[in-house]
């Protein structure tokens, strides 16, 4: 299984703040497309495994911002894998543009059920992921 990710995406005008730069806030949302596209790039996709009661919840998040992204402005969202255990999902994210890193952030993500109970990572995301 892969274990990085790099989309690209336009920065919209209403992901900015009135100074013309992306809001801190907007930064989540990217986390999570580069999450979602990883995990399709891989063969899988978070509809399959809510379906399956498995319910992916961000529990910790550590961002530090270096460098606004502005309005129109090309950036890419490269997300890791940095660590999956069996009670956690840990990724690392870089956002730039060009070459220039304007955040990076480490997020950790838990499993739950439908009535929010933690659950176990599942076997194959932890073996996919640390093979």
């Amino acid at each position: 299984m892969i274990r990085e990710h790099t989309i690209e995406l336009r920065v919209r005008y209403d992901e900015t703040d009135p100074m013309g730069l992306v809001h801190h806030s907007n930064y989540l949302r990217y986390f999570e497309i580069g999450r979602t596209e990883l995990l399709r790039a891989a063969g899988g996709n978070y509809r399959d495994m809510e379906a399956a009661g498995q319910l992916v919840v961000v529990v910790r998040v550590d961002c530090r911002y270096k460098s606004p992204a502005r309005y129109d402005d090309l950036i890419s969202i490269t997300t890791q894998i940095a660590k999956v255990s069996s009670a956690k999902i840990m990724h690392h994210y870089i956002i730039r543009r060009g070459d220039q890193v304007l955040v990076e952030a480490d997020v950790t993500l838990a499993v739950i059920d439908r009535e929010g109970r933690v659950q176990r990572v599942p076997e194959e995301l932890i073996e996919a992921y640390n093979s």
